[in-house]
């Protein structure tokens, strides 16, 4: 597929509207991180998306499939996705989402690293040198100061892309077995009732003047999920995975626009030496996938 094919155009645009969604998500994350713990901000992104995620669910056909499950697979996935979703939210609250984003693009190089021993995939020496290369831009990022390595936020941040890696492979296991609804629904139920449980004691009353950005919330983190689904479905990977690095550039703006802030040329380096390692992986398979089917 090429990007002159009008499927390859309509995955593009899609895949670039579901990374401007999750950005836009991410930015009311950080606003509501303001006033409410993580964990209860954790809650919200599950409430306020499960509504449409149900609904969409159930207009798809996907009703009858919610209940014939994984059970284990999905309650690990549910613990991973409230421990990811609670640190995110720690860190971006005291990081500049441009930061937080350069340090979360370790990712695609911890799910390569995790096909390996987990799903049996062969990961050569060529793609370990790019996960190498991947963590030396992370080291980068954490530098010894005030907003580096001795930064817990930094390290949230590490660690909730270390939890959506092990949350991906999970995926990749489930999508054998069961539909891309069932999976949708119960992380944002699994989300919204664990992380309800242990907001709850340190719960804070809702503001009214919050209400939109708890809305907003639900409709951005809805649509990007669809979006980024629909892209996958129309595109190969290999096309579209790469598009996920212009979070930076939504990440730079918003920071701008509503923060006042910049990254500074350090982050700049950290994360072009990530983009990097992560872009040369894609090209990786992608040759290594016409070896295999020429």
């Amino acid at each position: 597929m090429t990007a002159a094919n009008p499927h390859a155009r309509r995955a593009i645009a899609t895949m670039l509207a579901a990374v401007l969604m999750f950005s836009m998500m991410d930015a009311l994350l950080k606003l509501l991180s303001e006033h409410y713990p993580p964990f209860q901000v954790a809650t919200l992104r599950g409430a306020s998306s499960l509504p449409f995620v149900l609904a969409w669910a159930f207009a798809s056909g996907g009703g009858r499939s919610l209940l014939r499950v994984r059970w284990p697979l999905h309650l690990l996935r549910g613990a991973l996705g409230i421990g990811m979703m609670a640190s995110f939210v720690y860190g971006v609250n005291r990081l500049p989402l441009s930061t937080a984003y350069s340090i979360f693009f370790i990712a695609p190089l911890l799910i390569t690293a995790l096909s390996g021993p987990v799903l049996g995939e062969r990961v050569g020496p060529r793609r370990w040198v790019a996960i190498g290369i991947g963590l030396l831009g992370v080291l980068v990022l954490l530098r010894p100061t005030g907003a580096g390595m001795f930064s817990v936020a930094a390290l949230a941040i590490l660690g909730a892309a270390l939890g959506y890696a092990v949350t991906a492979i999970t995926v990749r296991v489930l999508a054998r077995t069961d539909s891309t609804q069932a999976m949708m629904v119960w992380l944002m139920t699994l989300m919204t009732l664990g992380a309800g449980a242990l907001a709850w004691q340190d719960w804070v009353p809702l503001r009214a003047e919050h209400a939109w950005l708890i809305a907003g919330l639900g409709v951005a983190g809805s649509l990007g999920q669809y979006a980024v689904t629909e892209a996958f479905r129309l595109g190969e990977a290999s096309l579209i995975a790469p598009l996920e690095y212009t979070a930076l550039i939504w990440g730079v703006i918003l920071d701008l626009t509503l923060w006042g802030v910049l990254p500074d040329a350090v982050t700049w380096i950290g994360a072009a030496i990530i983009v990097a390692s992560g872009l040369y992986l894609l090209r990786r398979e992608r040759v290594h996938l016409e070896a295999e089917h020429p």
